[in-house]
């Protein structure tokens, strides 16, 4: 029997395509590719499960009253502001219905492929604008829309970014971001990965949503908890936005454990403080050994992933990293404005580190290029 190779996936953190090209078990790749916090899952949402699985034997309350409550006081908001939702996808996908409304959707790129997928489901009509990527990798912030070039005016418009931005990382202040809100009809912002900085230093627009009916913030407990099997994330918006997306959508699609591990992470401050307290160390000693090898240059960062420069195929390095050590990163060929020559990784433990650092060196050598 032929059996055809395994397809290249979308998304990162796909073990078992990873293990078919590497020719080992998926519990043994290490992997860079899914940006997830290694320190987790905390001990917090351990002990919630464990306590909870006599909950699986009754549906869930389908107004999630109490994981609300919890969210709606870790953002200092009423529980009525807050959707939580099968992973921030489902709550990108009820967004990406509601931006039917605008004549076209502006869209920073390169994107998360997901905005592609939420949007074009929904026949929004999307304006891709081309971030500068030569300002962000030089430590500059560049505008994030030309308002100008619109073929439409923006009180006709949306638009949808992330913040911190992926891949980049690249972190816009929320001073930056206001005008925004008061240009376009409607705005969304992922701000998934907003909970690796340090408090002080976060620029969330969650202390503006009360002023910006048209503002929609959706946010990930998968990510900084370490939980992404568990798929939960939420989105902040106003509360007639919040019973409209209620009623379109299947009830209970938070599951029972989600909702009390969710309910016991966002008041864990020890795991929050050890998380915000491991990332800029490791990811400026991460950044530093990467720009240290021949053919790489990283991208600054805010969040636990960067963004690498190869001067060689990305993908070929992806393949020789799997069948040599065993090593995942993302490839960006899903990302147009990046294609084959840029790579993105998660920052991990030291030695794991270490462990990559070591693989790149390797693998990016002219012995080893010339060999594969």
């Amino acid at each position: 029997m032929v059996h055809s190779p395994p397809q290249r996936p979308a998304h990162g953190g796909n073990l078992a395509w990873a293990a078919a090209i590497a020719l080992c078990h998926p519990q043994d790749i290490l992997d860079f590719s899914a940006s997830i916090n290694p320190l987790g899952p905390p001990a917090s949402a351990i002990a919630a499960l464990q306590s909870g699985m006599a909950t699986l034997r009754d549906y869930p309350d389908p107004s999630y009253s109490q994981l609300r409550a919890a969210l709606g006081q870790a953002h200092q908001l009423s529980p009525d502001w807050i959707l939580p939702g099968n992973g921030a996808a489902e709550v990108l996908t009820w967004a990406g219905y509601e931006l039917t409304s605008c004549k076209a959707v502006v869209l920073p790129t390169p994107a998360f492929g997901d905005y592609g997928r939420s949007l074009h489901t929904f026949g929004v009509l999307v304006l891709p604008q081309s971030l500068d990527l030569e300002a962000i990798a030089l430590g500059q912030s560049p505008s994030l829309v030309d308002l100008s070039t619109l073929p439409y005016a923006p009180e006709d418009c949306g638009l949808l970014i992330n913040n911190p931005h992926n891949p980049t990382g690249h972190l816009w202040t929320a001073e930056a971001l206001l005008p925004y809100l008061q240009a376009f009809k409607q705005v969304v912002i992922d701000e998934a990965f907003m909970d690796f900085l340090p408090e002080d230093e976060q620029q969330s627009l969650v202390p503006w949503i009360a002023d910006y009916p048209n503002l929609v913030i959706l946010r990930s407990l998968t990510k900084f908890y370490s939980l992404p099997g568990l798929r939960l994330g939420y989105a902040i918006t106003h509360p007639d936005r919040v019973q409209r997306w209620q009623s379109w959508r299947d009830p209970w699609t938070v599951n029972a454990l989600a909702d009390l591990a969710g309910q016991a992470v966002v008041g864990d401050r020890l795991f929050q403080q050890q998380t915000r307290q491991w990332l800029p160390p490791a990811r400026q000693s991460l950044m530093a050994g990467l720009a240290a090898l021949p053919g790489l240059r990283p991208y600054p960062g805010a969040a636990n992933y960067l963004l690498v420069q190869t001067e060689a195929s990305s993908t070929a390095l992806q393949q020789r990293l799997l069948t040599r050590h065993r090593i995942l990163v993302r490839d960006c060929i899903s990302f147009p404005d990046l294609g084959d020559r840029f790579f993105r990784i998660a920052v991990r433990r030291p030695e794991e580190n270490q462990r990559l650092l070591e693989g790149l060196a390797d693998c990016t050598s002219v012995d080893s290029i010339q060999c594969s």
